[in-house]
């Protein structure tokens, strides 16, 4: 039997997941024995399962075990798509802190702390942040600290703090520390009345120096112990602080994208009504919409049931339709924050720990919807190369190709010269016929733009 152990899933000796016979399982190791049992027994499992708060999982017969020092094996519940901290959006970053600092007062409850307090043991399913992983709780000993706190300020605050008060594009810094932002850089890179918000003083400013005092050995032999009624405050405290961040509403280029477009309301229409029709045809199950906006034509897809990626470069038009889908709980949608010109590499260990863009799993339709334009005149991509990359993803590509004649397009090329001698339909048709065959081209009534309806050769 094929064994492929998950690339990100080494780090923890509690237990590891991994890939059999297409199955994904996880092994609890025997070290974690006392730890799970407790877990399961307890209560706590149940009641986190119960409240959507950690992935149903089950267990399988040991036959499934990896190495010699398997305890359980366990199946959990597989999330549909794996999605990393620095692609969420701010209101996204926030829903995730708050389910685990919730996830830890309930653990508390029942005698159990959480030992680790990682971004990345969050994940969205059905449009709400669960925890995917059920090694993470290890009994609760009277007097001990949360393990886990200087992580937790890492991953979730820190990031939180420097979007709200900085600029929302700073959660990008993730992808640069994979284990948090440090705090003695975040507290650098705040306004210096953060000093004056106590709860951003304590866990931040205060947190940071008392880090820089004793990174050396200095806390050696210093046995730190916190009652379990202030270890409960300290948990209220963060809540408190996560809950009374926010973001400047100010406006975006692209979160205010369908106010100042060119489209009349007749050809947002037109569009949305051919846009439905190549969707009712093809029947996909997986789509990712390149370019989403604030998800206007996303919607349409989901409403035929099918699993939609929103991806946009502007993390304020990704939160506005992360919060409309919240409020309208629409569950097969995840928006993510991506420039498709600078995706998301693979990073972490050996460059495989957090998986790149192109390598998770593929949708078989895409939307390119007003975004070849930004593509060759904006960032200079040839058509010939744009046709190459988008061949890569899935069979169909829903595509909007907008001319030089377009008000939009005009915009973009006010302030530089008009290079972009092969930018036309024509050359257009020319390079993606080489990967793609036209099942349908639809003119968008009262405007210049055309839609296709491209499948791969």
């Amino acid at each position: 039997m094929d064994v492929k152990i998950q690339k990100s899933s080494f780090r923890d000796p509690s237990g590891f997941l991994f890939y059999k016979d297409g199955m994904l399982l996880r092994q609890v190791n025997n070290i974690y024995k006392d730890d799970y049992d407790y877990f399961q027994k307890s209560g706590l499992h149940d009641d986190l399962c119960k409240k959507g708060l950690l992935v149903n999982d089950r267990e399988v017969d040991d036959q499934w075990k990896v190495t010699d020092d398997a305890y359980k094996i366990i199946e959990p519940e597989k999330i549909r798509f794996i999605s990393y901290p620095y692609e969420w959006s701010f209101s996204q970053l926030k829903d995730a802190a708050l389910t685990t600092l919730k996830i830890q007062k309930i653990s508390l409850e029942y005698g159990m702390t959480l030992k680790d307090a990682t971004a990345y043991n969050i994940q969205f399913q059905q449009g709400k942040p669960v925890l995917i992983d059920s090694l993470s709780f290890e009994k609760y000993h009277d007097g001990r600290p949360w393990d886990a706190y200087r992580q937790f300020c890492q991953h979730f605050l820190a990031p939180l703090a420097l979007m709200s008060y900085t600029d929302i594009r700073l959660n990008r810094l993730q992808q640069l520390y994979l284990d948090g932002i440090p705090l003695d850089l975040a507290t650098r890179l705040l306004p210096s009345r953060t000093k004056y918000n106590f709860s951003l003083l304590m866990h931040l400013h205060l947190h940071a120096k008392a880090q820089k005092k004793y990174e050396h050995g200095g806390a050696k032999g210093r046995t730190i112990k916190i009652r379990k009624s202030n270890l409960i405050a300290l948990i209220q405290s963060l809540t408190n602080a996560i809950e009374n961040l926010k973001i400047k509403t100010r406006s975006t280029e692209w979160a205010d994208y369908y106010s100042f477009t060119n489209y009349s309301e007749k050809a947002f229409s037109s569009k949305k009504e051919i846009i439905s029709g190549f969707i009712e045809k093809i029947k996909p199950q997986v789509l990712w919409d390149l370019g989403a906006n604030t998800g206007e034509f996303t919607q349409i897809a989901s409403r035929f049931g099918t699993e939609c990626i929103a991806f946009d470069i502007d993390p304020l038009a990704v939160d506005t339709f992360y919060n409309f889908i919240r409020e309208q709980k629409i569950g097969n949608i995840l928006p993510l924050v991506m420039d498709i010109t600078n995706p998301s590499p693979s990073i972490g260990w050996n460059s495989k720990e957090r998986m790149g863009f192109k390598i998770r799993p593929l949708p078989d339709t895409v939307f390119a919807l007003a975004l070849i334009h930004h593509l060759a005149i904006s960032n200079n991509v040839p058509l010939a190369r744009i046709a190459r990359f988008l061949k890569k993803f899935g069979e169909n590509l829903i595509i909007e190709f907008v001319p030089k004649t377009d008000s939009q397009v005009k915009k973009l090329l006010e302030s530089r010269r008009d290079i972009f001698t092969n930018y036309s339909e024509e050359c257009f048709i020319k390079e993606f016929e080489r990967f793609y065959s036209i099942k349908a081209k639809e003119r968008i009534e009262d405007s210049e733009r055309t839609l296709f309806w491209l499948q791969r050769i």
